[in-house]
């Protein structure tokens, strides 16, 4: 049903009036924010995005509406972080270089999530060379966000994920709405997988439901479990307790 690749999303996207990074980041840079999650088909994006255009923009870089991501996600040997978020403990924390591969140019970042699911992203530049690795600036970072000395030196790059991302702002709202297609996850031994033809849809507001959120709701589409890192770690290592991922990892995942 669904084609193994995807082309980023294009018809209604195009459409919508443009608006640069800066811009963006003064409607609405929410790096405390809460984020819901969707898997949905073109036809589901396409009607999504048409029908609530009248209040979107798109993030256009370099004249082009869609970027080239790759994320080098790090865990400790015994794998804390991944076991923090399946085991759905309250304070849990992810890191990881963020590559736009359009522009070479990597941020390390660190998410870390508490009290009423809130999740707060910490980042500092990274070197593009060096993403596949933390250097002692960026070991002092990642202690410093987690509050945890020594946690850093213990890290190990564990999974890439590579994808394609599109952005929109609702120009009415505090709210945005990122859309990644083709994702695939690799881990460190060269073992892979992905979710084929189908999208990542991804709001991210102050709290309260986005119009994006209310109009899936509406259409019968509900959010999904899903994280990047912990769906494709237990998709690629089955022995995981995955209970959290587990619908999501049979149900979409090759």
């Amino acid at each position: 049903m669904n084609p193994t690749n995807v082309t980023s999303p294009r018809h209604h996207v195009e459409q919508l009036p443009a608006i640069s990074l800066a811009e963006l980041n003064d409607a609405a840079s929410l790096q405390t924010r809460v984020d819901r999650k969707y898997i949905v088909e073109q036809d589901q994006l396409d009607a999504m995005v048409s029908g609530l255009g009248h209040r979107l923009a798109a993030l256009v870089i370099d004249d082009r509406r869609a970027a080239r991501y790759e994320s080098v996600y790090f865990d400790t040997p015994d794998l804390a972080s991944y076991c923090a978020a399946a085991r759905r403990r309250r304070l849990r924390f992810k890191v990881r270089t963020r590559t736009y591969l359009d522009s070479a140019t990597t941020m390390l970042e660190v998410k870390t999530k508490g009290a009423r699911k809130v999740t707060v992203k910490a980042r500092q530049r990274h070197s593009f060379e060096e993403r596949t690795s933390l250097g002692p600036d960026a070991r002092c970072f990642v202690d410093e966000q987690i509050e945890r000395p020594g946690l850093a030196a213990t890290l190990l790059p564990t999974l890439t994920t590579t994808y394609r991302r599109t952005t929109l702002v609702d120009l009415d709202d505090v709210a945005r709405l990122t859309i990644d297609a083709n994702l695939v996850c690799r881990d460190f031994r060269g073992a892979s997988t992905g979710i084929g033809g189908l999208y990542v849809v991804e709001t991210k507001s102050a709290g309260t439901a986005s119009a994006a959120d209310r109009w899936l709701w509406e259409h019968g589409i509900r959010t999904t479990k899903i994280s990047k890192y912990g769906t494709g770690m237990a998709a690629l290592h089955p022995s995981l307790p995955s209970n959290k991922w587990h619908r999501t990892r049979a149900k979409y995942f090759l």
